[in-house]
């Protein structure tokens, strides 16, 4: 089912932006890809956000369940951060001639990249399951703590080839009211298809951990 929905939200929206978004001056249909790329950016910070609160509530109750729920939410804002990177890197290419060139955003992303790479890596190299969400959920508040600067803060500061974003300095929004349409379509089916990922995820791992129990050590018993 989720399969099927997940084919659906892509060839609907994918027709939709293809044959619906006007081309946007200075861009051309090139702003098209943003339509991908600000919904995926979105979701991976939607999923940190997740993840350290999880993290947050595991550390308060010890309950193994949140740590299952904030490790879920960290993999899967890892992967939509990485589609944010790839869909940046191929507006890149046709935009400015290269996909990579260390402007102020994409070094901003690589760091956070890094941060939930060495947190992925981080609870791969725990065997121990209580050290591991232990670890993990200290680890995940701290990574998040920086995600706001890394990604809002930071490269408003410095010059960028990157477009304005929606909200300007100016504090403005500067879009065609279909393309602002389409952006909230597009961040709505993007979130639900994240949260689906999610449930569908947990659900399916914590089914096949139920049957074991875990004691104050961390040992399976």
């Amino acid at each position: 089912m989720l399969r099927n929905i997940s084919a659906l939200w892509l060839a609907a929206v994918s027709c939709a932006i293809c044959f619906i978004v006007p081309s946007a001056d200075g861009l051309g249909n090139f702003v098209k890809i943003a339509f991908f790329h600000i919904p995926l950016a979105w979701v991976s910070v939607l999923g940190f956000l997740l993840s350290a609160y999880w993290g947050f509530r595991y550390l308060g109750t010890g309950d193994m369940k949140y740590d299952l729920k904030s490790s879920t939410a960290a993999k899967l804002g890892l992967l939509f951060c990485i589609l944010a990177t790839l869909s940046g890197m191929l507006f890149a290419k046709l935009s400015w001639g290269t996909y990579w060139n260390w402007d102020p955003r994409q070094t901003t992303i690589f760091i956070v990249l890094l941060l939930y790479g060495s947190y992925m890596t981080l609870r791969f190299a725990l065997l121990n399951e209580r050290q591991r969400a232990r670890i993990s959920a200290v680890y995940g508040l701290l990574a998040f703590s920086t995600v706001p600067f890394l990604v809002f803060i930071i490269p408003r500061f410095y010059f960028s080839l990157h477009p304005e974003p929606i909200i300007n300095r100016l504090a403005r929004v500067e879009m065609d009211s279909v393309m602002i349409y389409m952006l909230l379509l597009t961040v709505a089916i993007d979130t639900l298809l994240f949260w689906k990922l999610l449930c569908y995820k947990v659900k399916k791992e914590y089914d096949g951990i139920s049957k074991i129990s875990v004691d104050k050590d961390g040992v399976k018993i």
